[in-house]
């Protein structure tokens, strides 16, 4: 295997644009320009990582071109045993590099560092599946607690039985968007739900949305567009509950968008919270549209992770999980709730990195 053309046409342009950036930012009339400064040392420290590894490719392909010299010219047996273990450490560290420039090569996700926005909802099932809500809601709590990330419930619309017909929450932490935005997608379970006395297994779903948290920058929302209604708070909580109209409900009229947040004790935070939430809303509308106008131009669809597709089967009965879109099955269904999410999670980073890279293959054979 070696890199394609295309490849190293594009690390060796970034090599030569890393050694540009580095020389001007010992310049000493760049040093002086502080906003200039900062924008060039970040765009610096933006391709240290893959200019660092080219290099490290060049190095090793350099060594080895030279061990192959000196297993030519040398005699002694010993030493060309040495020699011949050298190459075969060289070329399998030049094979791991080959692998790895393409992938480090693609445009990263410019929200993986935000943290998220997690919506649980019951789908099909009824009360067994809004107590899968709820399961699910503390599997991703255990998920961010092993990860040391905040997690912060904001809105829940409970059952009599204790699940959640909704359940909004915030995970806060960075990098929580790039480990956790593959867990879109409708949720299976498959048991003999609590409510049955037959014993027999049912199926029911949920649906769980991970949308990035977006700034007031990135969505603009005009205050005429909004319907904002206040009401009392329902549930649990004490005396305070339904004594003040402390919930709201915001309406995004354009869009018919609807977000209400009642679990803060205030008007004021509570309108915070769904503006926040209503923007992580229109943020993702905003991108759902533009990816489907580029794969309209492109003609392929290859497996979208739309949220009416089934992602994950959570066995109880055969305690396993099993997620659809890697093929793999996990035999620890106890763990997997307690937040073990990471066997998934790493197996879909590394399939969705592929699938982009093929893409990324096509459009550069495309363009040369």
């Amino acid at each position: 295997m070696s890199l394609a053309k295309f490849y190293l046409d594009k690390l060796q342009a970034l090599e030569t644009r890393y050694e540009e950036l580095s020389s001007w930012l010992s310049d000493p009339q760049v040093m002086s320009d502080p906003e200039r400064y900062a924008k060039l040392a970040k765009e610096l420290s933006s391709l240290e990582d893959v200019v660092k590894t080219f290099q490290d490719y060049k190095r090793a392909l350099k060594e080895l071109e030279e061990n192959k010299l000196l297993l030519e010219e040398e005699k002694d047996e010993e030493l060309r045993a040495l020699v011949r273990e050298e190459i075969k450490l060289l070329e399998e560290k030049i094979e791991s590099l080959e692998r790895e420039l393409p992938l480090i090569l693609l445009p990263k996700d410019p929200n993986d560092e935000k943290s998220v926005i997690l919506e649980i909802r019951a789908g099909a099932g009824g009360e067994e599946a809004a107590l899968f809500a709820g399961e699910l809601l503390r599997m991703y709590q255990r998920y961010a607690e092993r990860k040391g990330w905040k997690f912060e419930i904001l809105d829940v619309n409970e059952t009599g039985l204790g699940g959640f017909k909704e359940v909004i929450a915030r995970i806060d932490g960075k990098g929580a968007y790039s480990r956790l935005k593959f867990e879109s997608g409708v949720h299976r379970v498959q048991r003999v739900p609590v409510t049955e006395s037959s014993g027999r297994i049912h199926t029911s779903t949920c649906t769980v949305a991970v949308l990035p948290e977006v700034d007031e920058v990135d969505v603009e929302i005009r205050p005429e567009e909004l319907k904002i209604e206040t009401m009392r708070a329902g549930g649990h909580g004490g005396q305070h509950v339904n004594k003040t109209e402390s919930a709201v409900r915001i309406t995004h009229i354009p869009t018919g968008i609807v977000v209400s947040c009642q679990n803060e004790r205030s008007q004021h935070q509570n309108k915070a919270t769904a503006l926040k939430i209503l923007r992580a809303k229109l943020f993702e509308l905003a991108q759902k549209e533009q990816m489907e106008k580029v794969q309209q131009e492109r003609r392929s669809q290859v497996g979208t992770g739309e949220r009416s597709e089934k992602i994950r089967t959570y066995n109880f009965p055969q305690n396993r999980v099993t997620d659809h879109r890697v093929g793999i099955t996990n035999y620890n269904l106890p763990e997997v709730l307690d937040g073990g999410l990471d066997e998934f999670i790493d197996a879909l980073i590394t399939h969705f990195r592929m699938e982009s890279l093929k893409r990324e293959e096509e459009s550069l054979r495309l363009a040369a």
